[in-house]
């Protein structure tokens, strides 16, 4: 069973270029996991849902973008689930930095 964490990332940007900059950041999202690589991407409306791989586990995750924030939810499987704050911690570390 799947443990969701989610995180809300403030911006000023506007949609579009917060989508461009998703898009282009997406191998820097899988790239801040030992081992993981981003096996799905697409977008569905304002939503970009993505697969990661790593460490034999699959982590699915929905970014959806509106006007002044990104709330991204991140279902972490089995026992990465343990460690949901400190991925929590670090997505809210790291989330600002690829929308710059």
């Amino acid at each position: 069973m799947a443990n969701p964490i989610t995180v809300d990332v403030p911006h000023q940007l506007g949609k579009a270029a917060v989508r461009a900059r998703l898009d282009g950041g997406i191998d820097k999202i899988s790239a801040s996991i030992p081992g993981g690589s981003v096996t799905d991407h697409r977008w569905d409306g304002d939503t970009m849902h993505f697969t990661i791989q790593a460490m034999g586990q699959t982590i699915a995750s929905a970014v959806t973008v509106f006007e002044t924030n990104v709330h991204a939810v991140v279902d972490l499987p089995g026992i990465l689930g343990l460690f949901a704050s400190k991925i929590q911690d670090m997505i809210r570390k790291e989330a600002p930095k690829l929308l710059r």
